[in-house]
């Protein structure tokens, strides 16, 4: 019985999902499907251009393994690219592409502006009678690469940025938007390109404003009558960064002046770079026309930022503001506060003020204390199942599979430190620690325990793995 594409390639999934991190996978891997097979050649549908230029630079060598494991030394894999998804018929253009290793670069053609900036342009950002011949890009000086941590919550997107930075309007990435929730530095991404750009290309006419201010500038042009001075400024303009495009929702006549604006900076070969709260599927109250210009290029998510990554952003702060922290003291609001960035540096600076009026030494002691307000949970219970979590989490192994009769020796190990730290965390009885993790009996709790003392005392690794996992359950 001969195969399908679908089974082909969701056989070639399943390899590449373990040999990559989950986020990567999730990322480049999950929004592609499968189109056709003919003979030995596999065809796959990627989201855009940009989609094909990183899987060959990044994923080539994994990917010819993987079809050819599943068709032979023959299969080869071909691309079916997304170009255009505005198409009248309803179904999007698209063109193909062979995989050949060699990441191809995106074509974009360039155009003249028709309009210059000068004296006649009014800057709407000057206050009125005031004459400035430059630019000024309204970007904050603090926002840049250097200032932003990388970390798997954000690695898409900075890449994306580094690149839109080095080449504005020559990527497949334009427009570039970049999504996610309050404070997990959207803004301070979109800048970071725009003061990048600055630094290395000077001469490049680069304006950030946020939704609500053009939309403000917008209605005082309509009242002054001057709605061309404000078209031509932002037309004449390389680098547009929109910020919080999710506020254009309900204003038609402001979505319609930007729709023209983009389409102009596009066709121009001009970069566009955009900022949103949702995604721009889940975007509501934009016209489709605009929404569907939104998604033509590379739509990048900041996600919430792991501990490791909170732990970089804090000392990075700590480090720019000439301040020592001990680590715990650090760790600790790290590990408590997984909102967002700004909420972290706040309760941070909110330490440190603290600290200074009362004249006292920052320690864990007074970090739980002074933290209350922004912590919603400084001490939450723990439970076997927490601790289950943890230690699953900390040897990155399925949970269920700890309370299955699985022997294998990493299952074994999370399964043993499980059960001690249960019988010293908890008021659980053995018989309980037992009957929690797989209906074991009191006395394999008691082996558990004795075992893990003893790998204690003798394996110096094996009990730094046990001192980490309860430092976490401190923090907790």
């Amino acid at each position: 019985m001969e195969k399908t594409c679908t089974e082909v390639w969701k056989n070639c999934l399943q390899i590449i999902k373990d040999n990559i991190p989950t986020q990567s996978f999730k990322t480049w891997f999950e929004p592609i499907s499968a189109l056709k097979l003919e003979g030995k050649v596999l065809t796959i549908q990627v989201p855009s251009l940009f989609f094909y230029e990183w899987l060959e630079e990044h994923y080539v060598g994994l990917l010819r393994k993987t079809v050819k494991k599943q068709l032979g030394d023959e299969g080869r894999l071909e691309y079916n690219i997304v170009v255009d998804k505005s198409s009248s018929t309803g179904n999007p253009y698209t063109t193909n592409m062979p995989s050949n290793g060699n990441g191809a670069e995106a074509k974009i053609q360039s155009m003249p502006i028709p309009v210059a900036i000068n004296k006649d342009i009014k800057n709407p950002f000057i206050v009125p009678g005031l004459k400035k011949m430059n630019v000024d890009p309204q970007l904050n000086s603090n926002y840049t690469f250097e200032n932003y941590i990388e970390g798997d919550c954000n690695r898409l997107a900075r890449s994306a940025g580094y690149a839109v930075a080095a080449k504005p309007g020559g990527t497949s990435f334009n427009p570039l938007m970049i999504y996610g929730g309050v404070g997990l530095g959207k803004t301070h991404l979109a800048q970071a390109i725009g003061n990048e750009i600055k630094r290395t290309m000077p001469d490049k006419l680069v304006i950030y404003v946020s939704c609500e201010k053009f939309c403000q500038q917008f209605v005082d042009s309509l009242k002054n009558n001057t709605i061309n001075d404000f078209v031509n400024f932002y037309q004449a303009m390389d680098v547009i960064i929109m910020d919080d495009v999710h506020n254009f929702a309900g204003k038609e006549k402001t979505q319609d002046i930007f729709f023209h604006i983009f389409n102009h900076l596009h066709q121009s070969g001009k970069q566009v770079i955009l900022s949103s709260d949702k995604s721009p599927k889940d975007l509501s109250g934009l016209e489709e026309r605009l929404l569907s210009r939104f998604k033509w290029g590379l739509s990048a998510d900041l996600q919430v930022p792991d501990l490791e990554t909170r732990i970089a952003i804090l000392k990075k702060k700590m480090y720019a503001d000439g301040i020592e922290l001990p680590s715990d003291v650090i760790e600790y609001v790290a590990h408590n506060i997984d909102n967002n960035i700004r909420e972290l540096e706040g309760a941070m600076v909110s330490l440190l003020a603290q600290s200074t009026m009362n004249k006292k030494e920052i320690d864990l002691a007074l970090a739980k204390t002074m933290l209350k307000n922004f912590i919603k949970h400084t001490s939450k219970e723990i439970s076997m199942e927490f601790i289950q979590k943890l230690v699953c989490e900390y040897f990155e192994v399925p949970a269920d599979m700890v309370k299955s009769p699985t022997r294998k020796r990493e299952i074994v190990q999370a399964r043993q430190i499980s059960m001690y730290l249960s019988k010293s965390h908890t008021k659980s009885s053995l018989k309980s620690i037992g009957a929690f993790f797989g209906g074991r009996d009191h006395s394999t709790v008691i082996y558990a325990c004795q075992t893990v003392e003893d790998l204690i005392e003798t394996d110096k690794k094996f009990k730094g793995y046990v001192h980490d996992i309860q430092k976490k359950l401190k923090m907790s």
